[in-house]
C-alpha cells in the first residue's frame, strides 16, 4: 500500500493533519525498523545426490490463440543447481507423479531426499515439528524411486529456497514476455531446451569456475539410478451409461459396448485416461482438459452397429471418422447401395478378429479388382487366413481299379430281369411285347 493510500485511509478515519506529517512519520519508522537486527539465516550445503526440491508455479501463456494459466512443476537438484520445469493443465496428484518421472528420466537418476511444501497431493495431515501423514499413493511413488520425503515447516519457504528462486527465475526469463505456442507439448519441449541452455551458459553460484551443467554432469554418478516409470495414476470408480460412455472430470469417454451395465475404474494419468473393468482395459483415450467434451473411439460401437447398421451414417461416434484409404473408398462406394450400411458394418466387424491392417489389405485388393462388396472382402480375408490348399489324399493301391469303367449307359439294359413266362413282372400288359423283344436280344 502506498503512502497516498495510507493518508487517504487516515483522512477517512478522522485524521486532520497533512500528508507531509504522514510521510515524515513513515520515513522515521522505516529507518528505525531497518536499524533493528534482521532475522539471520544459516547457509546450507548439500552433498552430490543428497536432495532435490519440488514446487509449483502458475504461469499465463497463449496456446493456439487461447490465453490459459498453466501449472508449472519445478524440480531442482540442490548440489548442482540443475533445474527441470514442465507445464501441466492441472496441479493434481497424477501430474505430480508424471513430473517426477520425467525429471528423474532426464536426470537419469534421483536423490535420496525430496524436499516439499505441505501440498495436499502429498501431505494429508500436518503434526508438530516435521511429523507428517503422507498420502498413500505419494509414499508409493517415493518408495518406487527410493526417495525419503521431507516436508517444510508451514510458511517457511526458505527451507526450499533454491526452488523458490527457480520459480522467479523461470517466470522472469522464460515466461516474460507472454509465450505463444501451438500446444502444451511444444511448450514443454521449449522449456526443457531453455533449462539445458541456461545450465550450460551460467556458472555455479558456489563453484564459480564451473557451469551448472558441468556440476550436474559431475553429480550424475552420485544419483540413485533411475528405475523406470512409476505407474502414477489417480483411480476413481465410475458407472457406464447406455451410450457406452463414462464421465470423469466434467468430460465423457467411450468404452467397449460390452462394458455397459457394470462398474468400471477410471485410471487418470497426466496425459491419458485408461478405463478398466475387472482388470481388463475397456477404453483408453488422450485426456481432455476442457468441460463438457465427449471423447469417442468409434471401434467401441462396432458391435452395436451389427444390430443397428443405420447408425453408421448419423451416429455421433462416427462423425469425421477417418478410416484407412481402401476402407474409406469402399465405404464411399457402398453409400449408393440400399444395403450399403449393412455391408460396411460386416466389413468393420472383421477388424476385431482379423486386425485393421488385414482388413485394409483385403479392401485394397477388392478395390484393385474393381469390386466393393462385403462378401468379396470377407472371402479375401478367409483365403488369407488359410492360404495353403489342403493336402492331396492319395488312393491306396489296394483300392485302385484294375479295369477302368466304360461310359456306356446302354449296358444298364442287361440288368433287366424277365419272369418265367418271358414277361417283366413290373410291366403293364401293353408294355410286355417290348419287354419280350428286349429279352430276346439279351
Amino acid at each position: 500500500m502506498t503512502l497516498i493510500r495510507i493518508f487517504e485511509d487516515l483522512r477517512g478515519l478522522g485524521y486532520e493533519g497533512g500528508y507531509d506529517a504522514v510521510r515524515r512519520f513513515a520515513k522515521g519508522w522505516s529507518q528505525n525498523r531497518g536499524a533493528m537486527t534482521a532475522e539471520a539465516y544459516v547457509p546450507l550445503y548439500y552433498a552430490p545426490g543428497e536432495a532435490y526440491q519440488f514446487d509449483w508455479s502458475h504461469e499465463v501463456v497463449v496456446i493456439s490463440g487461447v490465453t490459459v494459466t498453466v501449472k508449472v512443476a519445478h524440480i531442482r537438484l540442490c548440489h548442482s543447481r540443475m533445474m527441470f520445469a514442465r507445464a501441466y493443465m492441472r496441479e493434481s496428484q497424477e501430474m505430480v507423479f508424471d513430473a517426477h518421472d520425467r525429471a528423474f528420466a532426464f536426470f537419469k537418476g534421483t536423490c535420496t531426499r525430496g524436499i516439499y511444501d505441505n501440498m495436499k497431493t502429498a501431505v494429508e495431515a500436518v503434526f508438530t515439528g516435521k511429523e507428517r501423514h503422507y498420502n498413500r499413493r505419494f509414499l508409493q511413488m517415493c518408495s518406487h524411486y527410493l526417495v525419503q520425503p521431507v516436508a517444510c515447516t508451514p510458511a517457511s519457504g526458505w527451507e526450499k529456497g533454491q526452488v523458490e528462486n527457480q520459480v522467479g527465475l523461470v517466470r522472469e526469463r522464460f515466461f516474460t514476455p507472454r509465450l505463444r505456442v501451438k500446444s502444451l507439448d511444444e511448450l514443454n519441449a521449449w522449456l526443457l531446451d531453455k533449462c539445458v541452455a541456461y545450465a550450460k551458459a551460467h556458472r555455479h553460484p558456489e563453484q564459480t569456475d564451473k557451469t551448472i551443467w558441468g556440476m550436474f554432469e559431475a553429480e550424475r554418478p552420485h544419483l540413485v539410478p533411475y528405475v523406470g516409470r512409476f505407474d502414477g495414476f489417480h483411480s476413481v470408480p465410475a458407472s457406464v451409461s447406455k451410450t457406452c460412455t463414462v464421465r470423469f472430470d466434467n468430460n465423457k469417454y467411450s468404452v467397449l459396448a460390452t462394458a455397459v451395465g457394470r462398474p468400471v475404474d477410471v485410471h487418470a494419468y497426466a496425459e491419458r485416461i485408461v478405463i478398466r473393468q475387472d482388470g481388463v482395459v475397456v477404453g483408453e483415450h488422450a485426456r481432455a482438459f476442457g468441460r463438457g467434451q465427449t471423447v469417442y473411439d468409434p471401434w467401441h460401437y462396432v458391435p452395436v452397429l451389427a444390430r443397428k447398421p443405420g447408425a453408421l451414417r448419423n451416429g455421433a461416434p462416427f462423425k469425421d471418422w477417418v478410416l484407412p484409404p481402401a476402407m474409406a473408398a469402399i465405404r464411399r462406394k457402398l453409400k449408393g447401395s440400399d444395403d450399403g450400411d449393412r455391408q460396411m458394418v460386416q466389413i468393420l466387424s472383421c477388424v476385431p478378429d482379423d486386425g485393421l491392417q488385414a482388413v485394409e489389405a483385403a479392401c485394397r485388393e477388392a478395390v484393385d479388382q474393381g469390386v466393393h462388396s462385403a462378401p468379396v472382402v470377407i472371402n479375401i480375408l478367409a483365403r488369407r487366413r488359410d492360404p495353403t490348399p489342403p493336402p492331396l489324399l492319395l488312393t491306396p493301391t489296394a483300392l485302385r481299379l484294375t479295369h477302368e469303367p466304360v461310359a456306356d449307359c446302354a449296358r444298364y439294359d442287361s440288368l433287366r430281369r424277365t419272369s418265367r413266362h418271358g414277361t417283366h413282372p413290373d410291366l403293364r400288359p401293353d408294355e410286355q411285347p417290348q419287354a419280350l423283344r428286349d429279352a430276346q436280344r439279351l
